[in-house]
């Protein structure tokens, strides 16, 4: 029997995320398996994977916020807003006159802090049912609503000037739900000469980080976080008796319990390290979010 479990793939360049998952499931020899947050082909590093039961704990993780590193191309633009699309504007010469060290820090700090975005057109996000990259790529003109996200760091680690090209390497922190091919975007659209991604890498995800990752050859007999040590690094761990876990199994609450949580969620985990789900406030009282399946012992 698998068990459940989070394991943390470092995931390599021109592999789909669902290729992970179908490379998971047969590793772990199950076919109850997903991931939270997608990651491009192009981009590499950290994808969280739910194993069995584990999956539950999904919608909680994909929530948190992310650092990546990144390299941002300027001087071209490309329909995709990354390498894997074909260039389509190579700013000329004359473009380049007022781009200076100040106005690219000017265009980083203007799109630092809590910003409106429009994704990439080639985005995952769906579009009445559709994927907008399936629709770009069958010929259909997409266009996707700006939404508010925050970019808490976007520094510089280096510049290389190039033939009609600046590259720069980047970090940034970012809420759940920032692009960073359209921060690439952006700062190349703002400076007059167009930017592009070259390299994208996650490198962590809320407490989880891809120094902790397996390959993507190595998913064999990998190690994964329980349930349980999983949850306590995205929500508050909560110790419940032996009692409370029952009653929380069977979707009763646990009176004037409440104030325990200092936020609005928080994990039971009972005496036995076993995670019994999350649980939420209901006025002065705890109830269930979500249940995990209980596991024989």
């Amino acid at each position: 029997m698998v068990s459940p479990g989070i394991l943390l793939v470092d995931k390599p360049a021109g592999l789909t995320s669902h290729d992970v998952v179908a490379r998971t499931r047969r590793a772990f020899g199950t076919r109850k398996v997903g991931h939270a947050g997608t990651l491009d082909p192009m981009a590499t590093g950290l994808l969280v994977v739910g194993i069995e039961g584990a999956t539950r704990l999904l919608t909680y993780i994909v929530g948190a916020d992310k650092t990546y590193v990144a390299t941002i191309r300027l001087g071209q633009t490309t329909g995709t807003d990354d390498a894997d699309g074909e260039i389509i504007v190579q700013a000329p010469s004359d473009a380049w006159a007022d781009v200076t060290e100040e106005r690219i820090a000017d265009g980083i700090r203007s799109l630092t802090g809590r910003i409106s975005q429009v994704p990439s057109s080639v985005s995952a996000i769906k579009v009445d049912g559709r994927r907008a990259y399936d629709r770009v790529r069958a010929g259909e003109e997409v266009v996707l609503a700006a939404r508010e996200v925050t970019v808490s760091r976007f520094d510089v680690l280096a510049r290389r000037d190039g033939e009609g090209v600046i590259d720069l390497d980047v970090i940034v922190d970012c809420s759940s739900g920032t692009y960073i091919r359209s921060l690439a975007r952006d700062l190349g659209s703002g400076l007059g000469v167009g930017g592009h991604l070259t390299a994208l890498r996650r490198t962590r995800v809320g407490d989880f980080d891809v120094a902790d990752a397996v390959g993507i050859d190595a998913l064999e007999g990998a190690p994964t976080l329980t349930p349980a040590q999983a949850a306590a690094r995205v929500l508050q761990p909560l110790d419940v008796s032996a009692e409370d876990a029952r009653d929380l199994r069977h979707g009763k609450r646990l009176p004037g319990q409440a104030s325990r949580l200092d936020g609005a969620l928080a994990a039971a985990i009972d005496h036995d390290g076993v995670l019994v789900g999350v649980v939420e406030k209901r006025g002065a009282d705890l109830k269930s979010a979500m249940n995990m399946p209980e596991v024989a012992r």
